[in-house]
């Protein structure tokens, strides 16, 4: 049963990391490389992540600069910056590419935090779904009813406990998103 317990335990704290990354993707009008992390270009016929092929950094609080290690690769990166949809346009200098990133209003700050609130009900669901499935294997070892029901509850705690970090990160990600 202990192996049951820290295997639903793995699974929970994954589902967490998870639902963090998903959050970091949620941008809150600032510049943060994290951003362009699904972005892959096109380079010498291989998708390629952008990362690899460039430096990203924040010259400004709204702004990020992408400088690329080869020169030729600028309107490939422009082009995939472009078709990833991120609502921001790339200005190409020839050298670099730079990312205005405008400020949010505060119907696109409510919207976000709907889009957040949902990835967090997904992040429950998961987490509902890994007890179900600790729950039916300890049920399935055919252990006598008390020690059945002392591993569901120890199942649950581990539930409560997971479910306080998403509603912490949930907060902590809204008040960020609503912070000018």
């Amino acid at each position: 049963m202990e192996t049951i317990l820290l295997n639903a335990e793995e699974k929970m704290e994954s589902t967490i990391n998870a639902l963090e990354n998903k959050f970091t993707n949620v941008r809150a009008g600032r510049a943060n490389p994290s951003m362009l992390d699904g972005i892959t270009v096109e380079y010498y016929g291989t998708l390629t992540p952008l990362k690899q092929l460039a430096n990203i950094s924040i010259p400004e609080a709204r702004q990020l600069m992408i400088k690329p290690f080869d020169k030729s690769i600028l309107g490939g990166i422009e082009k995939a910056i472009f078709e990833a949809n991120l609502g921001i346009t790339p200005n190409n200098n020839g050298e670099c590419i730079f990312l205005v990133i405008p400020p949010l209003t505060e119907e696109r700050r409510k919207e976000l935090v709907k889009q957040v609130k949902s990835l967090a009900e997904e992040g429950r669901i998961a987490l509902r779904n890994i007890r179900q499935d600790a729950n039916t294997a300890i049920k399935n070892l055919k252990l006598p009813e008390d020690v059945e029901k002392s591993g569901n509850e120890d199942v649950q705690e581990l539930i409560n406990k997971y479910n306080k970090i998403i509603d912490e990160k949930l907060k902590e990600k809204e008040n960020d998103l609503m912070t000018i």
